[in-house]
């Protein structure tokens, strides 16, 4: 059996690095990793990115580098969109020229949030900030591909990077009390759980047990709850002494707008690849038995 290479972009984010610590689990089915981040393989510049190819036979490209700054992309629209459009571009030629798998990862902002049920992947589009819209142009590159899978997510979290979780915990160290929203409703999505779920899925097709193209999926952890309702799991699930109050959007003002309401309906997912999708809270007691 001839081995499959993986490319891995992005590698050093929360995401990538979850995969980096799973994929070691894959290498005896024979797939061999690359993993790669800005200072080694620039996605921005199309020379590279086609040079790289050209250097190493890629089967597959997972591909976890993003502009995630949500606030600063509303005063840096080009630069977020050099990262979530135009370098997608870019990957997508590159993996067309060579008949490359190619699975991408999203977002919920891509919605507006207005919808009272959880969102399908058939359901229509509606950014509301530059980030969301920017992460819908590179969504448009991906599903244009015929070998090309995109994964919407929410609400990433893990014990690295910057994120709510990591943000909270630092906080509730720090003061003896915090105001969180409790208007913005979603499901909270374990960096590790997706991570398994992107090799899984990439498995899937590599492997040849899908006979289509490609695709769009949702995926998160199970669950709804509001960001005041995570922190406060946060809170009360490590010990930390502080008061968690509740406050609207509105008394929060922030540069980019987000979408009230924007949990993912993972049915299609569930049954594709036949998997029980944990908890949110579960996950959280499995993301907190990860901190040092």
């Amino acid at each position: 059996m001839s081995v499959k290479n993986i490319l891995i972009t992005g590698s050093k984010g929360q995401l990538g690095y979850e995969l980096q610590g799973l994929s070691y689990t894959h290498t005896y089915r024979g797939y061999k990793f690359f993993y790669t981040d800005i200072d080694t393989l620039d996605i921005t510049n199309e020379d590279l990115v086609n040079k790289f190819f050209r250097e190493n036979h890629i089967d597959c490209l997972i591909n976890c580098a993003a502009y995630t700054a949500v606030d600063k992309a509303e005063s840096e629209p080009e630069a977020a969109l050099l990262v979530n459009g135009r370098a997608v571009e870019w990957l997508v030629s590159a993996c067309a020229r060579n008949s490359t798998l190619m699975v991408h990862v999203s977002t919920d902002y891509v919605f507006d949030g207005t919808t009272p049920v959880p969102y399908r992947e058939e359901d229509a589009v509606g950014p509301i900030s530059v980030y969301g819209k920017t992460k819908l142009e590179g969504e448009k590159a991906v599903l244009g591909y015929e070998h090309g899978i995109v994964v919407r997510s929410s609400w990433l979290y893990s014990t690295r990077g910057k994120n709510f979780f990591n943000t909270i915990l630092t906080m509730a160290l720090e003061k003896d009390q915090l105001n969180v929203v409790y208007d913005q409703v979603g499901t909270p999505t374990y960096a590790g759980d997706l991570a398994r779920v992107l090799l899984t899925l990439s498995d899937h097709f590599l492997s040849g047990k899908n006979k289509d193209g490609g695709g769009l999926f949702h995926y998160s952890n199970e669950g709804v709850c509001s960001w005041y309702d995570f922190a406060i799991e946060i809170v009360r699930l490590t010990g930390r002494q502080c008061r968690i109050s509740p406050i609207e959007t509105s008394q929060y003002p922030v540069p980019a707008r987000r979408p009230h309401f924007s949990v993912l309906n993972k049915t299609k997912i569930r049954s594709y690849l036949l998997i029980d999708i944990p908890h949110w809270k579960e996950s959280l007691i499995n993301c907190i038995g990860q901190l040092d």
